[in-house]
């Protein structure tokens, strides 16, 4: 399973500045909240890996699973041959078998952050569908969605803290392809019995949902 967490740290395509960014995070205090009154949680974290976020999901007790969504829809090994005069297209279920195949492990939280807005368009309600899938009911995800373009907009790793604050640092230069209305937002998350929105003073939308 290439993308499951293992005894690596793959920091995927790195550019720009290293510099650690600390943001407010109401989504992040909610869901760490649940973490520390839950003992033994299985955590899908989907985004760059971090030796750090692993080490503070495991000494809460819990354990997690990495999945890097982004970085692997980037590559040209998912665009099928297209006939003459035609785009290629992406090979959805070819990705989702490769990255989101988990061999039966459900999850009772999925860390999706700002995934989403840069997967590419057709991909998008596939990966919601598998990670709704492959959730326990009553399990949280937590997903950021941009507002607006903004400094916020760079694809970041966001690292944990034990505050309610993460932070934020440059993990690469894939482009910002999505900004979603909240009905776009409500329709995607259709499936899930329902979701929280969380006020956030920059340009980044915050939601905890629920299976």
């Amino acid at each position: 399973m290439r993308s499951l967490f293992g005894s690596n740290d793959n920091s995927g395509s790195k550019s720009g500045s290293d510099e650690l960014v600390s943001r407010h995070s109401s989504g992040w205090k909610e869901l760490l909240k649940h973490l520390r009154a839950h003992e033994s949680l299985r955590i899908l974290d989907i985004g760059p890996t971090s030796s750090g976020n692993i080490n503070y999901i495991t000494s809460l007790g819990h354990s997690i699973y990495m999945a890097n969504l982004v970085e692997e829809s980037a590559k040209p090994e998912w665009l099928t041959s297209a006939a003459d005069g035609e785009p290629p297209t992406f090979d959805v279920e070819r990705f989702l078998a490769a990255n989101l195949e988990f061999s039966g492990r459900i999850f009772d939280v999925v860390i999706l952050w700002d995934t989403a807005d840069y997967l590419p368009e057709s991909l998008v309600g596939a990966v919601l569908d598998r990670i709704h899938q492959v959730m326990q009911p009553g399990g949280l995800m937590l997903a950021f969605f941009h507002a607006a373009t903004g400094p916020e907009m760079a694809f970041s790793r966001y690292n944990l803290t034990d505050t309610d604050h993460v932070e934020m640092q440059r993990a690469g230069s894939y482009p910002l392809l999505h900004i979603y209305s909240n009905r776009k937002i409500e329709a995607m998350l259709a499936a899930f019995s329902g979701y929280k929105s969380f006020l956030a003073k920059d340009s980044l939308r915050e939601i905890i949902a629920t299976r």
